[in-house]
């Protein structure tokens, strides 16, 4: 009777358990239509970021699982965790079916990597003021601060220096934090990897590279060992991914502008945060409510058009704050093109508009590139760049492909066979890249903008469709 029970209790435990998603062991089965694909990241803003549209989150490692997930035809539950180490605690213990985003590094027992995704320098970073090194001995006794459980130690450890320089592990949040650090002259030097340092040096533009380090950094999934149908998914995935363009696409999504502006661009910028752009963020919030456009972007955008100066004019005759030509401006109503509010709202307007052109097949956050290209180069060139992408084997609907096509647009072996002419086509890429680039800082450092809620009288505008941020 007692082997009875405890046989009854053993199968309603275990019940229990495989219910809640995991086994007798807590270890998670496989995802299935039961069993969501529970995917570990690292609270790094380089590979995930709040979306400005929702309280949810984006990015680049979230947007390849989500492709991975799909592929296996199974929901996807996102975990975050603050270092790697406990990344790879938890797939050890099976707590995860997979890490994004991971460093490749000596396997730990449990886990096995899948293909590199993405690829990187590892660097030593110093303020921009100083001399870079050009011999290794030179970091004898320097201090070099890292973060806990850092990639870059086996590589400072390979430098065999002697006397070795003072590694000090600084529990600072994540790499830009710790690079802000240097910029901050808070520390002396840094280890990191380059992807991290062209990011961070949108943010602070004070930091320069003392030295590169042995041996690229490899970023790639982990998985636990015992999941070997799942690790060959993945790593067929990954394959298929960096074949058909999924990766190329991914990346230029989110690095592919990061190294358009200096260290000089990105001064003046802040500098005009601080000064200029007060004078007009309420307008720009403004332009949100009646465009849907995240106040940022259109912010970044005029920044691009004159550096929010609102009397700026071009030789060409385009003028105000949002550089509207005159036909532009009496087509929206403009009365007067060097009112600073006025210029913003039309501008806005302009931009929602030429999204609202574009072809249904072409994507967010592409559709907006795409409209930016427009607003630079007009609807017409736009249209023309992407009539000749196929036969240059180029995607008309992918902005990665289309930066590469609009620059022939000043080639009479192009223009001539268009309409409207010869373009400026590099220079409306160049000006779409720039815009991404303010956008990235106005949104690290200035908050998303949430209008008012209507009142019981007030009726909502109609041009608010839908809230479109510079990822898509």
């Amino acid at each position: 009777m007692r082997e009875m029970f405890l046989l009854r209790l053993f199968a309603l435990l275990s019940s229990l358990l495989l219910a809640g998603g995991c086994d007798w062991f807590g270890r998670l089965p496989p995802p299935g239509p039961e069993q969501p694909l529970v995917v570990g990241l690292p609270a790094d803003p380089v590979f995930q970021q709040n979306a400005p549209d929702s309280e949810g989150m984006e990015g680049f490692s979230r947007d390849l699982v989500a492709e991975f997930a799909k592929e296996l035809g199974v929901e996807v539950r996102f975990v975050t965790h603050t270092n790697h180490a406990t990344l790879t605690d938890e797939l050890r213990k099976g707590r995860l079916h997979l890490a994004a985003a991971m460093p490749v590094r000596d396997t730990p027992p449990g886990v096995s990597y899948g293909p590199a995704i993405i690829e990187t320098r590892q660097l030593i970073v110093q303020h921009a003021s100083a001399l870079p090194l050009d011999d290794p001995a030179r970091l004898a006794e320097r201090e070099i601060s890292v973060l806990p459980d850092s990639a870059q130690l086996p590589a400072l450890q390979a430098l065999a220096i002697d006397p070795p320089p003072r590694i000090v592990v600084r529990n600072v949040g994540e790499e830009t934090d710790l690079f802000a650090g240097v910029a901050r002259r808070r520390f002396d030097l840094a280890a990191g990897d380059e992807l991290h340092f062209d990011v961070a040096s949108n943010y602070y533009p004070d930091l320069g590279i003392a030295m590169a380090l042995p041996d690229k950094l490899a970023y790639a999934w982990a998985l636990p060992t015992e999941m070997t149908d799942l690790r060959e998914r993945a790593e067929q995935f990954v394959t298929r991914a960096r074949l058909d363009g999924t990766l190329r696409r991914l990346h230029d999504r989110y690095f592919g502008h990061i190294k358009r502006l200096d260290a000089r661009d990105i001064q003046g910028f802040l500098e005009h945060v601080r000064t200029r752009l007060p004078d007009f963020r309420h307008a720009f919030q403004e332009a949100q409510e009646i465009s849907g456009i995240d106040w940022r972007l259109l912010a970044a955008l005029g920044y691009q058009e004159s550096k929010w100066d609102p009397l700026a004019t071009s030789p060409t005759g385009v003028r105000g704050l949002m550089m509207l030509t005159g036909e532009t401006a009496d087509r929206l109503g403009v009365i007067n093109r060097l009112d600073g509010r006025e210029s913003i709202l039309a501008g806005a307007k302009y931009l929602a508009m030429l999204m609202e052109e574009l072809p249904e097949d072409i994507k967010q956050p592409d559709r907006l590139w795409f409209a930016l290209a427009a607003y630079n180069l007009g609807m017409g060139h736009l249209r023309g760049g992407r009539h000749f992408a196929p036969g240059l084997k180029r995607d008309p609907n992918l902005w990665v492909d289309m930066k590469e096509v609009l620059p022939l647009l000043s080639r009479p072996e192009y223009y001539e066979r268009l309409k409207s002419g010869r373009a400026r086509g590099g220079e409306a890429v160049i000006m779409v890249e720039n815009i991404r680039n303010y956008y990235d800082v106005l949104s690290r450092f200035e908050p998303i903008y949430t209008p008012p809620s209507l009142g019981p009288t007030q009726k909502p505008r109609p041009e608010k469709k839908r809230r479109t941020s510079a990822r898509g």
